[in-house]
């Protein structure tokens, strides 16, 4: 798998690079993927539901030592998980949909609804339809049919994602099951968790063209085909940012932003985040952007940096190339650290110990990617929080897993007075359980705008 895996990321991360670097030698971008339509991405996205739901659920219950999960639906008010287990399109639960997934001797799931509906042809319906007790009572039938030993329920203090069963729809499966498997629910986080953060072979192969959009846009916005030194502010790139994505027909997960650090700013070593916003860009500022959207169910998280040329310059001062590339063996330095089973607290603990003895003066705020932005899984330290992060943080590293490899370095530049420039860089990755891939390639020359 992952020698074809590697060469596709390569292949993806080389298309990747080169629209960055044709908007940083001041081309007009023309080289974005193709985006599917909306009727084009079902197939796509159902297929790797389908694909998750036969190979990937089975071994996860398996780990988890669950012998049936229950997900618990009302309409308008979806656990969020739903969307990630039911076929494309599906806008939302009907009434009420009850999802069972049942263990089988021979380690096959059985997955079905307890609802007045089918689900595609992936969830047939156990139910022939009734009173809303009655549906709650074929529940408590089929359970007992199958006497589970262990039943998963989305139930979680810590983990937000797995923590999708309202506090309604949990009174009513308890009053319409007996005492003895009351008994036996227990919560489903480490499934959800698990579920949500393993990506699959064919999620992989689709996930390099989101990362490259991502990049694409970027690339386009950090150029003269929008910006113009003088009259245009970081609003209305920005906006171009947004607007650009949706005419893509790509979803933004946060509206993206962007920011300046321009010569003679007040720059101060210890803040958190350097850059201002509502600014007129002008000759020789630094911009930073952030952006994040999502693409058949595949979701990015990107940061870039981009710099003003001035009317005498051709390339960016030495003193930023240098400090983007101090942001790049920042990377490596994280990345290095990398190993299946090591925790995220670990690893940022690893990384922080390197950087200060390298004396990179750094910060790592590295995240899960997946069906959403800020994923489950592993964190890999906070911005506001460079040491353990409780639960979170003691999660260990799996294989097959994509992250926001994210965080900042800073550097005084000689050009500008030693004045501290941050290099705020976030590159999305998967780490196939030895080596960590960028999916479309990552920032390592600045984009230039004339």
């Amino acid at each position: 798998m992952f020698k074809k895996l590697a060469i596709l990321l390569a292949l993806t991360g080389v298309c990747g690079q080169s629209v960055a670097e044709e908007a940083s030698q001041g081309r007009e971008i023309n080289t974005l993927p193709h985006v599917l339509s909306f009727k084009e991405r079902i197939a796509p996205i159902n297929d790797m539901v389908k694909d998750r739901l036969e190979n990937l659920l089975p071994k996860l219950m398996q780990e988890a030592d669950l012998d049936m999960w229950l997900v618990i639906n009302r309409e308008y008010g979806e656990d969020k998980l739903f969307y990630t287990l039911v076929p494309q399109p599906t806008f939302a639960a009907r009434r009420t949909t009850l999802l069972v997934f049942s263990k089988q001797p021979d380690g096959s799931v059985e997955r079905f609804s307890v609802s007045r509906y089918p689900i595609g042809d992936l969830y047939p319906t156990v139910w022939n339809g009734g009173s809303k007790k009655q549906q709650w009572q074929r529940l408590s039938e089929v359970i007992a049919e199958r006497d589970p030993k262990r039943i998963g329920i989305n139930i979680s203090e810590d983990w937000t994602l797995a923590d999708g069963l309202s506090v309604g729809l949990h009174k009513q499966l308890l009053s319409n099951l007996s005492k003895k498997y009351q008994s036996r629910l227990v919560s489903a986080e480490d499934l959800v968790v698990r579920w949500l953060e393993t990506r699959s072979e064919k999620e992989l192969q689709v996930y390099p063209t989101a990362v490259t959009l991502a990049r694409g846009v970027i690339a386009e916005a950090f150029s003269n085909k929008v910006i113009t030194p003088g009259v245009t502010t970081t609003d209305d790139v920005a906006w171009y940012l947004r607007e650009r994505f949706e005419a893509l027909q790509l979803r933004p997960w946060f509206q993206p932003y962007v920011n300046i650090q321009r010569r003679g700013d007040e720059a101060d070593k210890d803040a958190p985040y350097l850059g201002k916003s509502n600014r007129v860009i002008l000759p020789g500022d630094v911009l930073h952007t952030d952006v994040g959207i999502c693409y058949l169910n595949q979701c990015t998280d990107t940061q870039e940096m981009g710099y003003v040329l001035k009317l005498d310059e051709t390339d960016a001062p030495q003193g930023l190339k240098d400090a983007l590339l101090l942001g790049n063996q920042w990377q490596d330095i994280l990345t290095s650290n990398f190993k299946t089973g090591l925790t995220g607290n670990q690893i940022l603990a690893n990384t922080l110990k390197q950087t200060k003895e390298k004396n990179i003066i750094s910060s790592t705020y590295t995240h899960p990617l997946g069906f959403v932005g800020h994923a489950s899984g592993p964190t890999i330290g906070m911005w506001d929080n460079q040491g353990p992060t409780p639960v979170q943080g003691d999660w260990p590293l799996y294989p097959n897993t994509v992250y926001a490899i994210e965080g900042n370095v800073k550097m005084q530049i000689p050009e500008w007075n030693n004045q501290w420039v941050q290099i705020k860089l976030e590159q999305d990755a998967v780490f196939d359980g030895k080596t960590v891939w960028y999916l479309a390639g990552r920032q390592t020359k600045w984009h230039l705008i004339r």
